[in-house]
């Protein structure tokens, strides 16, 4: 399995990263012990705080603790910025891959899901949490009782709010496993996304901890224990007199640093680097003990002030610039690179970039090697940087600056010889993606030039800059769109391509610009061909190019790169059609689609037994909802768009929950198949209908039936609540609801689609519109505002957006 290099507590690059000294900490250690070690305890502890609590330091010491008592299951340490450690997809595998070493009984379960499913890691999070973790835990055999602990720091790194929500619905459903138990313990800023998430976990599933809320005298206590250990460390080392620093200059040091342990792990840094006199710097920290300036700037200001200490005007003004640029492009990365990289990403030579970090080790990870990625040591240095209320500084990054910049290197650097081009890895045509060696990609693709292809499009927006025709947008793209899909193909992130595209439409200064046409076909061109792009790169230049309609601007552009083995004979398509993507892995009939209340999703019911979600945007499929045993004949989003419920000829219905892909319960009662389900207004209900000729009336948060409607004179295939949620309307007759539900102000706010699908045509208000060939003809439809969808019978969904205004 793929795993993210450094995620976990005992790797290489958190070696150096310290853990809580002795007598410190003594009472919230002592607290999660006994949480680990209770049998009735929660399955989640968070512990939360503000930035420089110390949350990462306590993580680090759980995991160490626990590691030595045999008990750590894995950990993972997300950091913003690194790679695979600020994102969501490699974090279950990580933690798999670490549970199956500490319980090797675990490997055949997940040995067995990977042949299964080779490809499962790059699959949802869903599927990796059920086949990856849940099943094997669940089918392990007849080991002793075993509780583990997983160490989770840093939740509020991971790049996407929609992932977090969903790692903490997954998480909360390991609570009652045996014989192995998980402890789970989560540290993160008390951000409104995870606290929401922690609010929608079931009763009994977590406790909390908020970091800021224990006592000033413990606080006090632990950073005085930190500072003497350290501040003796140093004087040791360098041979100073034995009563330096004395009690009181400590205990200054303590009252400037409460409540951040950051201000007192930094200092301890800066006081204690060999380059530097200890003496001094401390008087130079000490000086700030009066000054009005944040806790943060007491913490950083020192070291930054000390590189201009000897410096005349003309030369700090020189300083402050390749500051800004060297140091302000570090904070400002997505992702961090080396020297060697960012060398040459900002066009400066190595030993100019390799100096002016020469005096930030204590505030940046600055490696022995020169081709080891720079990073920060803690996230508050960047906030710190960028605060737009230190403007007068000469530290202050002007961040919507950095941005442009830096998309303007990563334009130069894609546009330049050592740049993008055909065929950038010698593959041939037919080659799959995956099976490319990683090496041949990364001699080929420098990590800077990945860099590039994967944030240009994010500077260029966080720069607020907009594109017009002719310019060095404009122009890279005229030359070079064809072989960035193929680089975004050869690093895996194909399924980015259509998003930075639309993106790029947004930041377009007019929609009439020849820039703009080009961006809209371009998008087209990725989503119809979307599939073969992300299974074998270099088909972007041979089937992409000759079944793409002659009058695509993609097409016309790129010509003349398509190879000259295969010629089209017949007649192509003359424009694109009102196609907009083809949503393609079903296995048998789609028998009904439904958008979210916003547009975003398509959800699909299959007679293969599952649903899929589809994002509408991307045309990418979110998650794969597997559990039932016969056809799914009927779908439906719940009004707030979290839940899907599926109707299936297994005489089931199920509720699922958006986020994650789990399934929330299992609605059993139905003698027959079940043809329809739908939610009532306010998301309270769901109402299903059979060919056992009853509707059920089900309470969503339970699970449990309200209510059997009985009497209908045969099957019943159609079932809704009426806009005021007094009644239930069925194909068969309209049935009064003893307990109406509450209309839902969205329900009410929605106005209804006059579009819609109907044998041969597309249809608005009852003109027809579009006639629809063979191919195209629905087994079943849905509409949301002008976007139709279309569900067919070789199990593909088409979806077309259909303007009347």
């Amino acid at each position: 399995l793929p795993t993210a290099e450094g995620a976990s507590f005992d790797s290489h690059v958190e070696e150096h990263n310290s853990t809580c000294l002795p007598n410190t900490r003594i009472e919230l250690l002592h607290h999660i012990r006994g949480w680990v070690n209770d049998e009735n305890g929660k399955p989640i502890f968070w512990l939360n705080g503000a930035a420089g609590t110390g949350k990462s330091t306590i993580a680090r010491t759980v995991a160490r603790m626990f590691a030595g008592q045999r008990q750590l299951g894995a950990s993972f340490f997300f950091k913003r910025g690194e790679g695979e450690r600020g994102k969501a997809k490699r974090f279950l595998t990580t933690i798999a891959t670490q549970l199956a070493i500490r319980v090797p009984e675990l490997r055949p379960g997940i040995t067995k899901a990977i042949d299964a499913d080779p490809a499962i890691s790059d699959k949802t999070l869903k599927n990796q949490f059920d086949q990856l973790i849940l099943q094997p835990l669940l089918e392990v055999g007849n080991l002793p009782a075993l509780v583990l602990i997983v160490v989770i720091d840093a939740l509020d790194e991971c790049e996407q709010d929609s992932d977090i929500r969903a790692i903490l619905q997954l998480l909360s459903r390991t609570k009652g496993l045996k014989p192995v138990s998980l402890r789970i313990l989560v540290t993160s800023r008390p951000e409104l996304h995870i606290r929401l998430g922690f609010r929608r976990m079931p009763d009994g599933t977590y406790e909390d901890l908020i970091l800021h809320d224990v006592s000033k005298e413990t606080i006090e206590h632990d950073i005085r224990v930190y500072l003497e250990y350290e501040l003796t460390r140093i004087r040791e080392e360098r041979s100073l007199p034995l009563d330096w620093p004395g009690q009181r200059c400590v205990q200054t040091l303590v009252n400037m640093a409460v409540p951040l342990f950051i201000f007192a792990a930094t200092l301890c840094r800066f006081v204690g680097e060999p380059s530097g006199n200890p003496r001094r710097r401390l008087q130079d920290i000490l000086r700030y003990e009066t000054a009005d300036v944040s806790k943060l700037g007491m913490t950083y200001l020192p070291i930054l002030e000390s590189l201009f200490a000897t410096q005349d005007r003309k030369e700090k003004m020189k300083l402050s610039r390749e500051f800004q640029e060297i140091v302000g492009s570090i904070v400002v990365l997505e992702s961090p690179l080396s020297i060697n990289s960012l060398a040459r990403l900002l066009g400066k030579a190595k030993d100019d970039i390799s100096c002016r970090l020469d005096s930030l080790h204590s505030v940046l990870g600055i490696p022995n090697r020169d081709d080891v990625p720079v990073r920060l040591l803690h996230l508050s240095f960047r906030e710190f940087l960028v605060d737009t209320s230190s403007k007068k500084s000469p530290f202050w990054v002007d961040e919507r600056a950095t941005h442009e910049k830096l998309a303007s290197h990563c334009i130069e650097l894609m546009s330049s010889s050592n740049g993008l081009r055909q065929n950038m890895c010698g593959l041939q045509p037919g080659t799959l993606r995956s099976e490319v060696d990683e090496g041949i990609i990364t001699s080929h693709l420098s990590p800077e030039l990945q860099y590039a292809c994967c944030y240009w499009v994010y500077h260029l927006k966080q720069s607020q800059r907009h594109v017009s025709d002719k310019d060095s947008t404009d122009i890279f793209l005229q030359k070079h769109f064809l072989h960035w899909l193929e680089a975004m193909s050869l690093v895996g992130d194909t399924n980015k391509c259509a998003y930075l595209l639309q993106t790029l439409c947004t930041l377009v200064n007019l929609s009439t610009s020849t820039l703009s046409s080009f961006l809209q076909d371009a998008r087209r061109f990725t989503l119809r061909f979307r599939h073969i792009l992300q299974d074998a790169p270099l088909q972007i230049y041979s089937s992409a190019l000759i079944f793409a309609p002659v009058a695509s601007i993609v097409r016309k552009a790129f010509v003349d790169e398509m190879p000259g083995w295969i010629k089209a004979l017949s007649k192509r398509e003359d424009d694109w059609d009102a196609c907009r993507s083809v949503l393609e892995g079903h296995a048998g009939v789609v028998s009904a689609v439904v958008f979210s209340p916003d547009g975003q999703l398509v959800a699909s019911a299959s007679y293969d037994a599952t649903v899929r979600v589809w994002e509408v945007a991307t045309g990418s499929c979110r998650s794969v909802l597997e559990g039932h045993t016969g056809w799914v004949k009927a779908v439906a989003f719940s009004p707030d768009g979290q839940l899907v419920a599926s109707a299936s000829c297994d005489t089931t219905v199920r509720v699922w929950e958006v986020a994650t892909g789990s399934c929330r319960s299992v609605l059993e009662g139905h003698t027959g198949w079940v043809k329809a389900v739908v939610f009532s207004p306010d998301g309270q209900l769901v109402a299903s209908a059979s060919y056992d000729a009853t509707v059920w009336v089900w309470e969503v948060a339970t699970g449990s039936c309200r209510s059997v409607l009985e009497g209908h004179a045969g099957g019943v295939s159609a079932v809704a609540f009426s806009p005021d949620g007094q009644y239930l309307q069925t194909d068969r007759q309209d049935i009064p609801l003893r307990s109406p539900t509450t209309p839902s102000p969205l329900f009410q706010r929605t106005q209804l689609s006059h579009i819609f699908a109907q044998d041969q045509w597309i249809t608005s208000d009852q003109r027809r519109l579009l006639w629809l060939p063979s191919e195209y003809r629905p087994t079943c439809s849905t509409v949301n505002k002008d976007v139709v969808c279309l569900g067919h019978s070789s199990g593909r969904i088409t979806l077309l957006q259909v303007r009347t205004a």
